[in-house]
């Protein structure tokens, strides 16, 4: 879209590739922490709800391993299934209750792994992605189970990450 108004402004390529070039992603939505082992690292610990998790899901290009959970608010996962279905190759739940995910998911992925710490469900899920994988921190839940606020799961997935 942004292009499209660049042009009826007559904006010139240079100006607009420098622009782009420039913008920097909100911390903690769809943001790259790192690409290890040929393995993309993503950060959308804001995603505290279903359908941003499905507009996380919807952006991914490559096969992705999942890392989801925290406090369901009483979600509704139907909306992921077809998404989870084509592109998720496993999940890993973060959080203290994950039966709903389990219930929602068993029967879409072969792979669904319980983990209490950002520190354990990155390292599972590197282990379970392979290059050219995301890895994908989009929990659809909130995170007062274990983290003290979205802000504080992102930055210790991302410090997680890190330690790889």
């Amino acid at each position: 879209a942004s292009g499209i108004v660049a042009k009826v402004l007559e904006l010139r390529n240079d100006t607009i590739r420098e622009s782009m070039g420039n913008f920097k992603n909100i911390e903690h939505r769809l943001e790259h922490v790192a690409k290890i082992s040929g393995i993309d690292f993503i950060n959308d610990s804001k995603a505290t709800n279903v359908n941003s998790t499905w507009y996380a899901l919807e952006s991914m290009t490559t096969d992705v391993v999942l890392i989801m959970g925290g406090v369901d608010k009483g979600n509704d996962y139907n909306m992921l299934k077809d998404l989870v279905q084509s592109k998720v190759k496993a999940i890993v739940c973060l959080g203290k209750d994950n039966k709903r995910i389990h219930d929602a998911f068993e029967d879409d992925v072969e792979v669904i792994v319980n983990t209490f710490s950002a520190e354990e469900a990155a390292q599972i899920a590197f282990h379970l992605a392979k290059r050219g994988d995301a890895v994908l921190l989009s929990p659809a839940c909130a995170s007062f189970d274990l983290f003290k606020n979205y802000e504080d799961r992102g930055n210790q997935f991302k410090a997680a990450v890190r330690e790889l």
